[in-house]
């Protein structure tokens, strides 16, 4: 008797366009929100090098203070700061684009009282994948704080640059960051196990 051997559960080719509503612009933090105004831009890459045209991409922040637009944030000393939503998802275009609008966050506390370097956790969903991708993306121009985060001292020397991203000029909307996902390869982006 032959044995048949059936493909994986993925999302299938509807993935992108099943999921509405979201912000194409990636509007973390509006006009008037405290913080310096930054905008990451990117693409997601295949193993090829090639765009992937129908990824979705989320991010959650914590505020410039540092503090996380959520209950179980005691920190706060009143509940999130107006007009920061602390999360964005935005897809991926043609050429695997993205772009997320927001303010750069404050350093948050981590295990044993350390205090980790300012970053921006990132999730990449998507056709074929069978849970999300999680990773962090760190800023160049933080190598203080990046010398002492605990969670970047985890990963390799020679693979964190895969998370830094790098100051790429000013736009209209604040500073501009370069910070592209490499699903495979050479260049793989560090991703975590959630």
């Amino acid at each position: 008797m032959a044995r048949l051997v059936t493909p994986s559960q993925t999302v299938g080719p509807f993935f992108h366009d099943a999921l509405v509503p979201f912000d194409r612009a990636g509007i973390v933090a509006g006009d008037g929100v405290p913080g310096e105004r930054i905008v990451i831009e990117g693409r997601v890459l295949d193993g090829a090098g090639e765009p992937v045209p129908d990824a979705m991409i989320e991010t959650w922040q914590a505020d410039a203070r540092g503090r996380y637009d959520h209950p179980e944030d005691d920190r706060a000393d009143e509940m999130g700061t107006p007009g920061f939503k602390g999360a964005a998802r935005v897809p991926t275009d043609r050429d695997g684009a993205f772009s997320v609008v927001t303010i750069k966050p404050g350093r948050v506390p981590g295990r044993g009282n350390a205090v980790q370097a300012p970053h921006i956790m990132v999730s990449v969903l998507g056709r074929g994948l069978l849970k999300r991708l999680a990773t962090r993306l760190y800023f160049a121009d933080e190598a203080e704080a990046n010398d002492e985060d605990a969670i970047l001292a985890l990963v390799p020397a020679e693979r964190r640059a895969t998370l830094i991203a790098r100051a790429d000029g000013v736009g209209p909307d604040g500073r501009l960051y370069r910070f592209d996902i490499h699903l495979q390869g050479n260049d793989e982006t560090v991703f975590f196990d959630v």
